[in-house]
């Protein structure tokens, strides 16, 4: 019950200041995000890359208001992107994008979002690595395929996100699969009404292992977004009864959440991708954090009350 409440939250101006000011909140904030500046993120990426382990970096930020600032959010991408081409490390980090910070919500966003977007993926593909276009609320989801795909006639590499928990992801994978892309899936961690999406959590993972079987029996490359071991596991078996090779699928799992898991699984030899996210505007990402985990919650208080 409480995580449509914590959602609900992560929209709350009011909410955003208390939890900022909160004694403890730097701490637990940090066990998420990898820090404010490209400077703090690449010795992680580094450090990742070290141990066998692959990333996809997101600059933190939604809900922009105004057209500069979503330019703002592509020359952060670009500045990334140039960090990592010096270093050497565009072939271990992918980029994950939230389009709203590229401004699809602003009037003319659809078009707006597109032409942000566009050079980030080219710019990407220019030092070997790729983009990932992240879901949002169901509201954006038709924008958002729109420039997948208008982005895949030159980038076909370019991926995205679907969310098992929304009655249309089925049809949606069954599409995409086809299509042979790149796609991860998630349960999803927004707010959704019951009428576009599944309220009962159990019904939520039936809904995920059968979105995993069609990705994982179609033509493109599964990227398994999940902390939970029998869904890890269930997708293990689906890699192994469709026939698939270790690099023809990947897991994804969030960065300083089962850190000792994401190593066991690269050690075996899966492809194990972190979703490293850093930058000042961490407020949305944080609280889908807490929301998905009634353990992230009791952290982030115990953290608070010791603080105080």
């Amino acid at each position: 019950m409480l995580g449509p409440v914590i959602l609900a939250a992560s929209r709350s101006d009011k909410m955003r200041r208390l939890v900022s000011a909160a004694p403890g909140t730097k701490q637990v904030v940090a066990r998420f995000i990898a820090g404010e500046t490209v400077d703090d993120v690449v010795p992680i990426v580094s450090e990742l890359s070290g141990r066998g382990l692959e990333v996809t970096l997101d600059v933190v930020g939604e809900d922009i208001t105004t057209v500069e600032h979503s330019y703002a959010a592509r020359d952060a991408y670009l500045e990334l992107i140039g960090r990592l081409k010096e270093l050497g490390l565009g072939a271990r980090a992918e980029m994950s994008v939230k389009l709203s910070m590229f401004g699809q919500s602003l009037e003319n966003g659809h078009e707006l979002a597109l032409a942000n977007v566009r050079p980030v993926v080219e710019a990407a593909a220019e030092i070997g690595t790729t983009v990932t276009l992240d879901a949002e609320d169901h509201t954006t989801l038709d924008s958002m395929f729109a420039i997948h795909e208008e982005l895949r006639k030159d980038f076909p590499q370019t991926g995205c996100v679907i969310q098992a928990y929304l009655f249309r992801t089925e049809d949606d994978a069954r599409r995409l699969a086809a299509n042979g892309s790149r796609v991860r899936i998630v349960k999803g961690a927004y707010k959704e009404p019951a009428s576009v999406a599944i309220q009962d959590k159990p019904e939520i993972d039936k809904a995920y292992v059968r979105i995993m079987k069609i990705l994982m029996d179609g033509e493109g490359y599964p990227m398994i977004g999940s902390h939970d071991p029998r869904l890890i596991s269930i997708g293990q078996e689906l890699a192994r009864r469709a026939g698939r090779k270790m690099d023809e699928y990947e897991f994804q799992m969030l960065y300083g959440i089962r850190s000792e898991e994401q190593n066991r699984l690269a050690a075996e030899g899966h492809r194990m991708r972190v979703y490293t996210a850093y930058g000042t505007d961490w407020y949305g990402y944080f609280m889908r954090r807490l929301a998905e985990k009634p353990a992230n919650l009791l952290f982030f208080v115990r953290s608070i009350l010791t603080k105080g």
